[in-house]
């Protein structure tokens, strides 16, 4: 009985809610935040929600909130990729760029 439980709440990231709806994830985590799309917080900063809760109120939400049915644009797509992962972006461009001067000092020095 408890593992049909679980099955049945299982909980879906910002990027399936995304998915579902149409929207950005940024989009997603300020209707959650303005407490629109009812959500779990998991260890105080994962965003989680129902599926069920979602698939009910998409189409409130896309009239409300005049949510157009539009595909992505590769440039939102590479422009939320940039948003949720700059940090490991700047980080492999800065271990790129010490690596080239490390190599570039050793070439010198030979």
């Amino acid at each position: 009985m408890i593992k049909e439980h679980r099955i049945k709440d299982k909980l879906i990231g910002t990027r399936e809610v995304s998915l579902v709806l149409g929207i950005p994830e940024k989009e997603v985590i300020e209707l959650a935040n303005a407490h629109v799309i009812p959500h779990f917080r998991v260890a105080g900063e994962f965003l989680r929600f129902k599926k069920e809760d979602i698939l009910r109120l998409r189409p409130m939400i896309k009239k409300k909130y005049n949510i157009p049915e539009r595909k992505y644009r590769s440039f939102e797509k590479v422009r939320e990729f940039v948003y949720f992962n700059d940090f490991f972006l700047i980080s492999g461009i800065l271990i790129l760029v010490l690596v080239w001067i490390i190599v570039r000092d050793i070439s010198f020095s030979l």
